[in-house]
C-alpha cells in the first residue's frame, strides 16, 4: 500500500491529537515526530514551545526539505524525526492557516 493513501485512517494517534486543536501553549515535545532527546535539543536552542518550531517552519516558506535539513543539521534530528515533524507541522497549517 502507498504512503499517504486514505490519510486519516493512518495517521499516528500522536498526529491526529496534535492536529485535533490550535497549537496554543503546547510544548516543542508535542509535535509528532520529536522525540525526548530531540525535545531537550531545542529546548536548550530556544525551541521549547510547539509554536515557536512552527515559526521557524513559516520562516523557511513551509519548506519542508528545508526545514528538515536545519532540524538534522542544527537540532540533531534523525532523518525520520525531521520528516514526522514537518509533515506533522505543514499538516497543522493546512488545517488552521
Amino acid at each position: 500500500e502507498l504512503r499517504g493513501t486514505k490519510k486519516m485512517e493512518h495517521m499516528s494517534p500522536r498526529l491526529r491529537a496534535f492536529l485535533s486543536e490550535p497549537i496554543g501553549e503546547k510544548y516543542v515535545a508535542w509535535v509528532d515526530g520529536i522525540s525526548h532527546e530531540l525535545a531537550i535539543n531545542l529546548v536548550a536552542k530556544g525551541f521549547d514551545k510547539a509554536y515557536i518550531l512552527l515559526g521557524q517552519f513559516l520562516l523557511m516558506h513551509k519548506d519542508e526539505v528545508e526545514f528538515q535539513k536545519w532540524l538534522i543539521s542544527c537540532c540533531g534530528a534523525t532523518e525520520c524525526e525531521a520528516q514526522e515533524s514537518s509533515h506533522c507541522l505543514k499538516e497543522w497549517c493546512s488545517c488552521f492557516l
